[in-house]
């Protein structure tokens, strides 16, 4: 039968004007359209130098190479072409007006490329998720779990595992259809029982390790938290090297949440300004306190800020967080308006010392097993003291991550529906394990579990998501 679906065409390259721009075909009339601009369709797989003309008016565009990729060996599945242009506005602005006026032509949805790529085999929605996260990739350490993903990590798992589910159900099956028969054996479930929970108990330790891996994707979460004036946002420009923050001498200048994005030591981190955290009776500021504890509470690390040249001690535990968070530093700032830095430090191992607790000076700054892991003496707004901070950080983000690019899992759907799967194969099991047990409730829920692992690839009933998961494309991918 004619494949009567739309050809689809877009810019696949980055927003003009630009060296290059990169303008893809994919369709049954992705040779026609090519033919009508060219004249011809080069020979497959080999760049043709050619000149694009309006088909309307016949002018020249552009001089460009021209790709050809027939289905079913090509990204799509689908005949591809391609247009390499000079990356100038009018040139594409052109290009893409011709197309749309060729018969049965449409601009292409975000997405839609890849979608068609999946509709016709060419990926599954691991391989798919993994395109998405390697396009949206800020870190070399994201782009490294994305690739593994797109080159199957967890969807060959996935399928293996779905696999040898599908044996373990042929042999329920087979007992409940054929128990009459001579020639089958008497004990299937036995077999079966066994292979199940060697399924469940593999699935259940790759769940075990699954959270960083989806951390990854996000970023380690880094609140600078503390009382009004202590230097957070002068220490959070610091850190991300550009004016993310207003800095004034006035408390309560910070009101929300501010979000930066960073790139450290190839792992990605996002840095949280917050509110200072006072009393207060304005209720603006009494909301921007109460999301600054909310957030410090839920962040990965806390940097907890004080102004460490106020004289007055007591400054040292006021500043105490009522925190929930796991991991908090103590950053004293502003050492270089300090007076006396070196009776500070003494102080603070000492007092360190008398809590029964070992402390260790390092670069003047005083390493403690606290509530508070680290303290570090710098100045945010000079720099003094600025470098070590960095470095732990840096250290901290690739403890955190260890192993988080080899993870499986990466998102939550996929740790959604191995539970499904593992919940569905505790199920069987248990009523397995039952005296007088029903065979065919084991293999009905054999069959869920089966199912959950088929949508986890999207090889069974996806329709509902797919749309959740092709709408974050860009046009042209």
């Amino acid at each position: 039968m004619p494949d009567l679906r739309p050809t689809i065409f877009a810019l696949s390259s980055g927003r003009p004007p630009a060296a290059i721009a990169v303008v893809r075909l994919s369709g049954p009339q992705a040779g026609f359209a090519l033919q009508k601009l060219i004249g011809r369709v080069p020979e497959p797989r080999k760049a043709a130098l050619v000149r694009v003309r309006d088909p309307a008016a016949g002018e020249i565009i552009d001089e460009a190479l021209a790709l050809w990729f027939p289905a079913p060996h090509s990204e799509t599945g689908e005949d591809v072409a391609e247009l390499q242009l000079h990356g100038g506005q009018a040139v594409i602005a052109s290009v893409l007006e011709a197309l749309g006026r060729v018969e049965a032509c449409r601009l292409a949805e975000p997405g839609e490329f890849t979608r068609r790529a999946f509709e016709n085999g060419r990926l599954d929605l691991t391989a798919v998720e993994g395109l998405a996260d390697l396009v949206a990739a800020e870190t070399p350490a994201q782009r490294r779990q994305a690739f593994r993903q797109l080159k199957g990590l967890i969807g060959d798992r996935a399928e293996a595992w779905r696999r040898r589910l599908i044996g373990v159900l042929a042999l329920v099956e087979t007992r409940i259809d054929f128990s009459d028969e001579a020639d089958v054996p008497e004990d299937l479930i036995g077999p079966a029982v066994h292979a199940a929970q060697q399924l469940r108990d593999e699935i259940a330790g790759v769940l075990a390790g699954s959270g960083h891996g989806e951390r990854l994707r996000e970023g380690l979460v880094v609140a600078i938290a503390g009382p009004p004036n202590a230097g957070k946002s002068t220490l959070l420009n610091r850190l991300a090297r550009r004016e993310a923050a207003i800095v004034s001498p006035y408390a309560g200048t910070t009101r929300d949440i501010i979000e930066v994005h960073l790139n450290l030591a190839g792992y990605p981190v996002m840095l949280l300004d917050t509110a200072g955290i006072r009393d207060s009776a304005e209720p603006v500021e009494q909301e921007g306190v109460r999301r600054a504890r909310e957030r410090a509470a839920a962040a990965d690390l806390v940097l907890w800020v004080i102004d460490g040249s106020a004289a007055d001690r007591s400054a040292y535990d006021a500043a105490k967080p009522a925190l929930n968070a796991s991991v908090i530093w103590l950053i004293k700032n502003k050492i270089d308006l300090a007076v006396d830095l070196a009776v500070d430090l003494a102080v603070d191992l000492a007092v360190d010392k008398a809590a029964g607790k070992a402390g260790a000076l390092h670069d003047k700054n005083t390493e403690l097993s606290s509530e508070y892991q680290f303290i570090y003496y710098l100045s945010a707004l000079t720099g003094q003291g600025f470098d070590g901070l960095v470095g732990r950080l840096a250290d901290f983000a690739k403890e955190f991550f260890s192993g988080a690019e080899s993870a499986l899992v990466t998102r939550l759907r996929h740790r959604q529906l191995l539970e499904a799967t593992v919940a569905a194969l505790d199920r069987a099991l248990a009523e397995a394990s039952k005296a007088g047990a029903r065979e065919e409730l084991i293999a009905e829920d054999l069959r869920a579990a089966a199912t959950a692992l088929g949508r986890l690839t999207g090889r069974v009933d996806v329709e509902d998501i797919l749309d959740v998961i092709f709408r974050d494309f860009c046009i042209g991918k």
